[in-house]
């Protein structure tokens, strides 16, 4: 990941056998600090869809107040797609909100809005709707308030491939009825609704802390009474076509949810849950599409039965203290395991395992309650010369990708963040491409191609993060092909990266492959509109891009340094980093490179030149 500046997009567009980088590239100055959206030209082009604090949501009576309209809440995190099966028009987008306050209105604590949109040439339009509950307009405010209580956090979730249901996951654990209102409730605006962003501890939290009864078509629990704090932290269903809660997924378990994808049996549902240390779990339903019944299981990598996933029993208590039921069964334990997704081509399960810092001492209690290490985390622990992950010197600074295979119950590393550094390096020294704290994911298609969507949410800047004395924690969104066999950090393909103090988020797919819809979730506050805000936006262009386009040319087992495309019009590229200058025809030198794999030479005359490596190999190339 190129923390650094100069920043360069690598997408490449198919054109000759090695496929033709854009006409143009996105060059970022040195030491720039972005404060807008950034992505590569023609063909992919940006739309801004919703944003946050800004647009206005339709609202359901809540909390005595009349049916009405507020300002939409912020922190833009998953995004859910399900498509109109029934007009032409494409579907519903679902987005939660992350950000936790009070409102009269919109409900207490986190939140969800919907809207519907639909194609008009290559772009996407909105949809006026007009909802059973009488509501109209663009945007819809969820209903969680009426329906199953106030959700805390909306943070990732689940859109189903198969379907398009979708569950929004309530990351925000709770330990107690204090926990859920947090500060006091000053501060309210003139018009009776809390402030878009609120910047202090006013406004937060939950008001309602008085015991909430359970109303359920999930029979175990229908009819309990439970703490108001125990109501958070469960997947929730929503109807995006309507805007109204549907049930929270009792039977699922309690436990700080980030992210789950439902698998193309309609029965299996696989659960990733944000916490250090966190089980990874799946649900199987006992019949295709009813989720209301089935059985819930943590995986044990080392089970001596040989049966790698273990049963926790379905009652109350136990899904009320979902995590400290897996590691009484054993459970693997894992640094922060988050969204999840699927190749529906493979069925191979990946999701993200984002890591922390120093995690050595999150994990004790729990190991000795019965959990146990999962074997990569053994593996780095052994590399690092220390102890075990439990030891004070353990670090996990970068996390990574991983992987699942039911039909052989394998489970390992995709791929790692990284490169490791112990000290950041300077910004002519850092690396063209860089991964830390994989968060985001999901599978997409191009030309029938399964790719691997990764976004990051960087958790520091140190440890080469960003490079030495670069605080913007800039986040970005890669591809990388699944077809290859053990990918690393150069495979993956940089589309995007997003403002200054963002996370980039969401990413999930139109119905018909043509749009990538993404969120940019926290920006900084001094970014100009409506990069200040948290908002959702469309790239525009996938169904132009081929499988030929998205690959870098293969050079075998040619020795030394290879450059591509050749001939060039924009930027030519390197097959490995190195110090080179670039000459003319007549011997004199035009530009010196240090340290990158790429260079722009658009500003040169058509015709022949010469690069000089720093092991004096030279290699000519040809603008036009």
């Amino acid at each position: 990941m190129n923390k650094c500046l100069p920043f360069v997009v690598l997408l490449l567009l198919s054109v000759s056998s090695w496929g033709q980088i854009f006409e143009e590239e996105l060059v970022i100055p040195a030491g720039y600090t972005p404060d807008e959206v950034l992505m590569p030209p023609s063909p992919l082009w940006m739309q801004v869809l919703f944003v946050g604090g800004h647009d206005i949501v339709q609202t359901t009576p809540t909390y005595g107040n009349p049916q009405g309209r507020a300002i939409a809440k912020e922190w833009h995190d998953f995004i859910g797609f399900t498509k109109d099966t029934d007009s032409e028009e494409l579907g519903w987008v679902s987005v939660n909100h992350e950000l936790i306050y009070h409102d009269d209105h919109i409900g207490d604590g986190g939140g969800m809005t919907v809207f519907k949109v639909k194609r008009s040439g290559d772009s996407l339009e909105l949809v006026h709707q007009s909802l059973d509950d009488g509501r109209e307009g663009y945007f819809f405010n969820v209903d969680f308030a009426n329906t199953v209580g106030e959700t805390g956090m909306n943070c990732g979730g689940i859109s189903s491939i198969v379907d398009g249901r979708i569950w929004t996951a309530e990351e925000w654990f709770r330990s107690s009825n204090n926990s859920i209102y947090e500060g006091g409730f000053s501060g309210v605006t003139s018009n009776g609704s809390a402030p878009h962003a609120p910047g202090t501890s006013e406004n937060q939290g939950v008001r309602d802390t008085v015991d909430y009864t359970i109303s359920s078509d999930i029979a175990e629990f229908d009819g309990m009474t439970i703490p108001k704090y125990e109501n958070f932290n469960w997947m929730v269903e929503v109807d995006p076509r309507q805007a109204v809660a549907l049930r929270k997924q009792y039977n699922w378990g309690r436990a700080g949810f980030e992210g789950g994808i439902v698998m193309t049996d309609n029965q299996t549902v696989y659960l990733g849950v944000d916490a250090t240390p966190a089980p990874w779990m799946r649900f199987r339903a006992d019949s295709p599409g009813d989720f209301t019944q089935g059985t819930l299981e943590v995986w044990k990598h080392d089970n001596a039965e040989g049966e790698r996933w273990i049963e926790i029993t379905m009652t109350a208590d136990n899904m009320l203290n979902l995590s400290d039921k897996a590691w009484e069964a054993g459970a693997t334990m894992f640094n922060r395991n988050e969204w999840v997704a699927v190749d529906s081509v493979s069925n191979i399960v990946y999701w993200t395992e984002t890591g922390r810092d120093n995690p050595a001492g999150r994990w004790a209690d729990e190991l000795a309650d019965g959990g146990v290490f999962a074997p990569h985390h053994m593996e780095r622990a052994a590399d690092q010369g220390v102890s075990g992950p439990d030891d004070e010197a353990y670090w996990d600074y970068y996390g990574r990708v991983l992987y699942y295979d039911p039909a052989t119950e394998t489970q390992g590393v995709l791929i790692e963040g990284g490169p490791y550094f112990d000290a950041s390096p300077s910004e002519a020294d850092y690396p063209s491409k860089h991964l830390s704290n994989p968060d985001g994911l999901n599978v997409i298609q191009i030309d029938g191609q399964s790719y691997l969507l990764i976004m990051e949410d960087l958790n520091g800047t140190s440890f080469g993060r960003t490079p030495a004395d670069i605080s913007n924690r800039l986040c970005e969104m890669y591809i990388l092909d699944l077809s290859i066999a053990e990918p690393t950090i150069d495979d993956l393909i940089r589309i995007s990266a997003i403002p200054a103090g963002a996370e980039i988020t969401g990413g999930i797919m139109t119905s018909d492959g043509a749009s990538l819809l993404v969120n940019s979730q926290h920006p900084n506050v001094d970014n100009p509109f409506p990069y200040n805000h948290s908002l959702t936006f469309a790239i525009h262009g996938f169904d132009e891009l081929t499988t030929t386009s998205l690959r870098q040319p293969d050079f075998g087992d040619e020795e030394g340094i290879q450059v591509f495309p050749n001939p060039t019009s924009r930027t030519l590229h390197l097959s490995e980093n190195s110090d080179f200058a670039i000459y003319n025809m007549q011997g004199q030198r035009i530009n010196v490179f240090r340290n990158v794999n790429e260079a722009d030479v658009s500003h040169l005359t058509p015709g022949q030149y010469f690069i000089r490596t720093e092991d004096q190999q030279t290699l000519k190339f040809i603008v036009q």
